[in-house]
């Protein structure tokens, strides 16, 4: 992917937050809304306004947001402006859309079909898993291409612009008091159904966990490799095993071990998930004494292993 052209790829990022956008809007829209399970931020309080006035929560969406859109441009630029207005405007249509709000397709109506009522009456945890899952996953992607949804994620890329915060956590903390808000709001207007207000809340704290996990799991990617560090007065074999019998290459690196107050090589070598426990048992054959540690790998460029996008 990083071989395509700039044009073609910035062509590429915006198909890919309109993805994200569409994927996280089903989430909402279809399965949180009627469920009355907030999200958080600028989508909660809309929601909030939805149960008050019937107001579309999509239309909502995109009113509250403007605000934080001005802010956003001045903080972090205008490339970041024009991405942002097309994730949350995009974001917001599609909810309307998916909902069948907007004039000309209320027919669509997707929170109506069997599937959802089935889910709603009989399966509601599973239900909200849903939800979380694709609110995750859509607002990972936006991430992952250099633009947001505003609302909460606005408040996210810039603490992670200041202070390298994860935009999962930023967003669990801006958006745990929303849900309290809604909470009580919900609770206020006897909204809650069958399921007290309370309940719902620890539903959306629920949701909200395991969304801003995804989140960061789409953007670091999973742990598909690992990198190990071995001390061992055996190097020179188990870094010949590792290049015979793994096809990998290893580094030796220089230390002084300060118990002992000797220098020696520690080598490190990266090797995919599969390839660890043969590894390990490689190790502990030709020196079980050795001192190894092991670490998550998110990323790694060079040979031998696939690039992430």
């Amino acid at each position: 992917m990083n071989k395509m052209k700039p044009n073609l790829y910035t062509i590429f990022e915006y198909l890919a937050i309109a993805f994200g956008a569409a994927i996280m809007a089903i989430g909402i829209g279809i399965f949180l809304v009627d469920a009355k399970v907030v999200p958080g931020g600028v989508s909660g309080l809309s929601m909030s306004v939805h149960y008050l006035t019937g107001l579309p929560v999509g239309l909502m969406i995109w009113v509250l947001n403007i605000p934080l859109y001005i802010w956003g441009v001045k903080e972090l630029g205008k490339e970041f402006g024009v991405r942002t207005f097309f994730g949350f405007s995009l974001n917001s249509f599609f909810i309307d859309f998916f909902r069948g709000d907007i004039p000309g397709f209320s027919f669509i109506r997707l929170q109506d079909t069997s599937t959802i009522k089935d889910l709603q009456q009989n399966d509601f945890m599973f239900l909200i898993l849903i939800g979380a899952a694709l609110l995750g996953l859509g607002l990972g992607i936006i991430f992952k291409f250099k633009g947001t949804t505003a609302g909460s994620d606005i408040v996210a890329a810039i603490m992670q612009k200041r202070f390298g915060t994860k935009p999962g956590m930023a967003i669990m903390i801006t958006d745990f008091f929303v849900i309290l808000l809604a909470g009580f709001i919900i609770d206020f207007k006897d909204l809650a159904g069958d399921r007290s207000a309370v309940t719902l809340t620890f539903y959306a704290l629920f949701l909200l966990f395991i969304s801003s996990r995804l989140v960061d799991v789409i953007i670091d990617g999973f742990d598909y490799a690992r990198s190990v560090n071995i001390i061992s007065d055996k190097n020179e074999e188990i870094a010949q095993a590792i290049m015979d019998d793994l096809s990998r290459g290893a580094t030796a690196i220089k230390a002084r071990g300060l118990y002992r107050n000797i220098d020696r090589e520690m080598l490190t070598t990266v090797v995919t998930l599969k390839e660890l426990s043969k590894l390990l048992s490689i190790i502990k054959k030709v020196d079980p004494k050795a001192f190894v540690t092991v670490s998550n790998v998110h990323e790694v460029m060079g040979e031998g292993f696939r690039r992430r996008i």
